[in-house]
């Protein structure tokens, strides 16, 4: 009698991330790429890592290809407050090309996965050296003033409902999925409220069919809807992103798609 051999399960390979996932490594000119890619290091960045604190020095600049990174500013007494969000299409270290080697924010991943990060130095001489490079990261520089500005008016003066909205279509902006992984105390740390006020905003939009949302999960159903219930902020954010990045919007957009 013959046994039947038993399968063998194939183990499954992920490709690692690419440095061109990142937008604007990928708009960059192929003779920058050249010179910036070999001092590249991918690393892994786990949901919650700090990468540096408020009046740190930056020793390193990272392009996360299919993770996000929160700008928070945290009080004297622990409360904090997120002014902007980093994804796929920009970088961590604006600072370290605008003449600063700190900030007073702290940076934390808020979506965990990849970025390629460089040395301080490489970074800013590579800066220095390519004026196409130069430009890029500068007009990138002005989408994130913009989008930090917006973040502060959106917390004065809009709901807690409408900021959770605008909060998760920019995650969603960032991410090749629908599929968050948020816990509430995250999502009510980086937006300064009550984790009951975003207990009582989820609730609502999951009672409308947007989004599902259970233990962390919060998977997006009707994105248009999200857009109708979110303030104007998120739009003010995205139309000066079109307007100063046209390449990096559209290939976002091809990403998220």
């Amino acid at each position: 009698m013959i046994k039947a051999n038993k399968s063998i399960p194939i183990p499954i390979i992920i490709p690692a991330p690419e440095p061109k996932q990142n937008h604007l490594i990928a708009t960059l000119s192929s003779e920058v790429q050249k010179r910036l890619i070999p001092h590249l290091q991918l690393v892994h960045l786990p949901l919650g890592k700090v990468l540096y604190e408020s009046g740190d020095t930056l020793h390193y600049a990272y392009f996360p290809t299919d993770c996000i990174i929160s700008l928070l500013y945290v009080t004297l007494d622990g409360a904090s407050a997120e002014i902007s969000v980093i994804g796929n299409e920009g970088i961590l270290g604006t600072t370290l090309f605008m003449g600063g080697e700190s900030t007073p924010s702290r940076a934390v991943v808020q979506s965990a996965g990849h970025a390629y990060r460089i040395s301080a130095q490489k970074f800013k001489d590579e800066f220095a050296l390519h004026s196409d490079m130069m430009t890029l990261l500068l007009l990138y520089t002005q989408v994130l003033i913009t989008q930090m500005a917006q973040t502060a008016v959106c917390n004065r003066h809009h709901s807690v409902d409408q900021q959770l909205c605008r909060w998760i279509l920019l995650s969603l902006d960032r991410l090749p999925t629908n599929h968050l992984i948020m816990t509430q105390e995250l999502i009510a740390n980086m937006l300064g409220v009550r984790r009951e006020s975003v207990t009582d905003a989820a609730g609502k939009l999951q009672k409308l069919g947007i989004i599902s949302y259970h233990r962390g999960h919060i998977i997006v159903h009707d994105r248009a809807k999200l857009e109708q219930l979110s303030c104007e902020c998120y739009a003010v954010v995205k139309k000066e992103s079109e307007r100063l990045l046209p390449e990096i919007h559209t290939r976002q957009a091809l990403t998220c798609n």
